[in-house]
């Protein structure tokens, strides 16, 4: 079953977000995801704005987890970590 991956951003320093998405975007592809949304116009409508929303499809659940784990990803997110303050799921999808 195909899963989001659903991340909620406030970047807070550009240039280290910068080298995070650089990077992060491979890592993703890597694991078979790929952008639906990514920082386009949002209408909050409930809980915490964040200005930054991107919204990537995975095969699966586990596809995405995998992602998260994997070596290429986390050399990403140390560039986030610090960067940005961040609220990230995964959930599959009804299809």
């Amino acid at each position: 079953m195909p899963a989001l991956w659903i991340a909620h951003v406030t970047v807070t320093d550009d240039e280290a977000y910068a080298k995070y998405a650089k990077l992060a975007g491979p890592a993703i592809a890597k694991h078979g995801g790929h952008f639906i949304a990514r920082g386009g116009r949002y209408v909050q409508l409930e809980g915490k704005e964040r200005p930054r929303n991107v919204v990537a499809q995975f095969p699966s659940l586990e596809a995405a987890e995998a992602c998260y784990h994997s070596p290429e990803y986390q050399a990403a997110l140390g560039h986030a970590r610090g960067a940005s303050e961040r609220e990230l799921m995964v959930v599959e999808t009804t299809e």
